[in-house]
């Protein structure tokens, strides 16, 4: 058997697992800064090789066949695996490299750039790239080396280190907290809520940690981001349930106020990465740090 036949080239399979990432052949053309035609002249001739149709045309539209389906998750992993293997050669030959880190932006913001100037100090050599994230990340497809999400548990497929159990706290202005003497769940409850999206049971599982009606929540504006609900939450717009570990400085100088204790959720934050991704120097040294600090 003939090797050479079954290893496309790589300006083939950068060309497929675009197109196929987008089902689109215009919006890989502009991410590889090729032109349509190359991008449809490379997938049509990746085709003719295997023998097998990769897209269907539906009106204006492509879309993956079952087979391409299944060729474009093998060659995604296949293409990180590279990706991943060429940045560890770089490292290696810098001595200690780069980490490109996806992160929660209110977490990267409000806990981890503050604390970043430690790492520097004892790893001069290391550059950490931040890449505020609050969607799935694509380890295969997105050049990531590591990520720090909240999830309920471990992640399939990926090596995960606990940091935080994550503990929510009801959060008000002054302004508001001053108005009672005594913030009971029931004082709580008939309050504007306000929630993240990526968290929307929040509110009613601290409903019924407390024993309260959910027919009785409030519900307010939702926000995508944390550090935009803390915003509202001093505009007294409403109260806010936030992670603990995102406003230890608001409640120290009193920018916030907590009226009761803190809940835990299910839920926890974690340094995330693909096993392959394990023996990078740089993830390595950041893997210490971090733990340690956590």
């Amino acid at each position: 058997m003939n090797y050479r036949n079954l290893t496309p080239s790589m300006s083939v399979l950068l060309a497929f697992e675009a197109a196929a990432r987008h089902e689109s052949y215009t919006r890989a053309a502009e991410e590889l800064a090729l032109t349509q035609s190359a991008v449809t002249r490379q997938v049509q001739a990746l085709e003719q090789q295997l023998g097998v149709a990769l897209f269907r045309r539906e009106g204006r539209a492509v879309k993956l066949t079952d087979v391409g389906r299944l060729y474009h998750r093998e060659i995604s992993e296949a293409l990180g695996r590279v990706r991943s293997a060429t940045l560890h050669a770089m490292a290696h030959q810098a001595g200690a490299g780069s980490l490109r880190l996806a992160t929660l932006p209110t977490f990267g913001s409000k806990w981890l750039l503050p604390r970043l100037h430690d790492f520097y100090r004892q790893h001069p050599d290391i550059l950490v790239h931040i890449n505020s994230r609050i969607e799935h990340v694509d380890f295969a497809t997105s050049g990531i080396d590591a990520a720090i999400v909240v999830a309920t548990g471990d992640q399939p497929g990926l090596v995960c280190h606990r940091l935080y159990a994550e503990e929510l706290m009801v959060v008000l202005s002054p302004t508001l907290a001053a108005s009672r003497a005594e913030w009971t769940p029931a004082a709580i409850s008939q309050q504007v809520l306000l929630s993240v999206v990526n968290n929307p049971n929040a509110w009613g599982e601290w409903f019924s940690h407390h024993g309260q009606a959910h027919q009785s929540m409030r519900l307010g504006p939702s926000f995508e981001l944390t550090s935009h609900l803390i915003q509202a939450v001093r505009a007294d717009i409403g109260i806010g349930l936030v992670p603990r570990v995102l406003i230890t400085d608001e409640l120290a100088s009193g920018e916030l106020v907590s009226p009761v204790l803190p809940y835990a959720s299910a839920r926890g934050y974690y340094l995330v990465y693909p096993p392959r991704n394990g023996a990078l120097p740089a993830l390595q040294a950041f893997r210490e740090w971090l733990l340690a600090k956590a």
